[in-house]
């Protein structure tokens, strides 16, 4: 697999268009950095590790549904291995002029892209929810 992030936020979004109750995706620490910030804004319910049936780790992201609708209405991948995107935070798209929210990878680790432009530091824009 080329792009593991990728392939998270795709799982995401079949699970969610197919009204699942969890996703189970392969474990790693920058998927379950994300999956805190989705936790922490409201898109997802919560996440927890596990291991499926060959002891490989596993994140298990339990999706939330407000009034049977998704509560993420579209998540794309914004940086990608063949064309990376580095912005300062001062010019740090928005997501639907603030709807959505943008997770950019710092020198201080993930965050969204109002605590960025909080805290001054720019970075690789990793994704965008909304």
């Amino acid at each position: 697999m080329t792009d593991p992030i990728s392939d998270f936020l795709t799982r995401l979004r079949n699970a969610s268009k197919a009204r699942l109750d969890v996703a189970v995706i392969p474990h790693s620490t920058l998927k379950e950095a994300i999956a805190a910030i989705l936790k922490a804004e409201g898109y997802i319910t919560d996440h927890t590790n596990g291991v499926d049936a060959l002891g490989h780790k596993t994140l298990d992201v339990k999706l939330k549904y407000v009034d049977g609708a998704p509560a993420i209405t579209g998540i794309t991948r914004v940086s990608s291995p063949g064309r990376r995107l580095y912005y300062r935070y001062t010019e740090i798209p928005r997501v639907l002029n603030g709807l959505g929210i943008a997770i950019v990878s710092t020198s201080r680790g993930l965050l969204k892209d109002a605590d960025c432009r909080r805290n001054k530091a720019g970075g690789e824009l990793i994704c965008n929810v909304w």
